[in-house]
């Protein structure tokens, strides 16, 4: 039975995983796109099973624990064109999380971790086109092997400039669902832009999209989130 054990350095909040890495730990084992249900919090440092359920569906359990459901999906997305990489530096500049951020040692999008160790994926607005947007340029730690970014660090890019696209207030909120599909992986140091934007809103449920852009604004990685605002 082929398992998952997230490092304490790919943390979302300091106690639990980065939602989008996690994800895309679960979804290496899919042959097809899924969409991934997070029913918990992912647990660091923790051995969990990786269990075929009904109909195709992949379960990440801890024990008799449902911890995260993976299933067959389509991804309908309508992409954005990207901005330009020093448009995308210009709109981290403003990023929210500079001024308060709930989790500042976040993998993917804290301003405390050091360099070489968070992604550092500061996504900021881009003036009036609804869209927020950041720089990424992939370190060495996250080579698979043949010089391009291992598939679940592009999920976990995908993951946080969702959150700071659904709302400009920092109101809590936890990722739900997730799906993505890396079309390419990039090059380790190939300067990226990250881009995110609000899908729809219904009550506390927001709806996003994201997606990667490499160095020729080429379209690498895309993904459809929801994230469900705290009570």
């Amino acid at each position: 039975m082929p398992t998952v054990n997230i490092a304490r350095r790919f943390c979302g909040p300091p106690d639990r995983a980065n939602g989008g890495f996690a994800a895309g730990a679960l979804a290496r084992h899919a042959a097809d796109i899924v969409r991934v249900r997070l029913e918990r919090p992912v647990p660091l440092e923790t051995d969990l099973d990786v269990v075929t359920g009904e109909g195709g569906a992949l379960e990440l359990r801890h024990g008799e624990e449902l911890i995260a459901r993976a299933v067959p999906a389509g991804l309908q997305v309508h992409v954005p064109a990207p901005p330009g990489y020093f448009e995308a530096l210009d709109a981290s500049r403003h990023y929210l999380g500079f001024v308060e951020h709930a989790y500042p040692t976040c993998f993917v999008c804290g301003p405390k971790r050091a360099r070489g160790d968070g992604l550092h994926i500061f996504a900021g607005p881009l003036g009036t086109r609804g869209l927020v947007a950041s720089p990424w340029t992939p370190d060495h730690s996250l080579d698979a092997g043949d010089g391009k970014v291992r598939p679940e660090f592009m999920w976990a890019a995908l993951d946080c400039p969702g959150y700071f696209a659904a709302r400009d207030d920092r109101k809590p909120m936890l990722l739900g669902e997730f799906t993505a599909h890396v079309d390419r992986r990039v090059h380790i140091d190939e300067p990226c832009v990250v881009i995110g934007w609000k899908i729809s809103v219904s009550g506390r449920k927001y709806e996003v999209g994201t997606a990667l852009f490499d160095e020729d604004g080429e379209l690498c990685a895309r993904a459809r989130g929801l994230w469900i605002e705290l009570r």
